[in-house]
């Protein structure tokens, strides 16, 4: 129970809430996507298999939006928004490129509002 507690803490001082584990297979954040490879037995035989990115859906507090935005990212992209101190400067720094249609919208209106 106290393990419970302490998750809940950690979570909600932190600037966003983890839902859960969502089933889209790319990172809105930094476009992580499966890869593929083979399994390897002691025998050196192949079977094809795939590396899945760890794909939660989050929901972010915006500052400058002054709303909850919800995306589905990895969890490097989690340190890396941690790292980064929000959504906001997240968008502001990223490449619009790697970023998802929504991702791209959201990055749009954070550089509107704060100008």
């Amino acid at each position: 129970m106290s393990i419970a507690i302490y998750l809940l803490d950690y979570m909600l001082s932190k600037n966003y809430i983890a839902i859960g584990y969502f089933m889209s297979k790319k990172c809105e954040l930094t476009a992580k996507r499966p890869l593929k490879g083979h399994n390897v037995s002691h025998a050196n035989n192949k079977t094809k298999r795939r590396f899945l990115p760890n794909i939660k859906q989050v929901t972010f507090k915006s500052d400058i939006l002054k709303k909850n935005v919800k995306l589905n990212v990895s969890n490097a992209a989690l340190k890396t928004v941690d790292y980064k101190g929000g959504i906001d400067e997240f968008l502001r720094s990223a490449k619009a490129f790697k970023l998802s249609k929504k991702a791209q919208k959201l990055k749009s209106k954070i550089i509107l509002k704060s100008a």
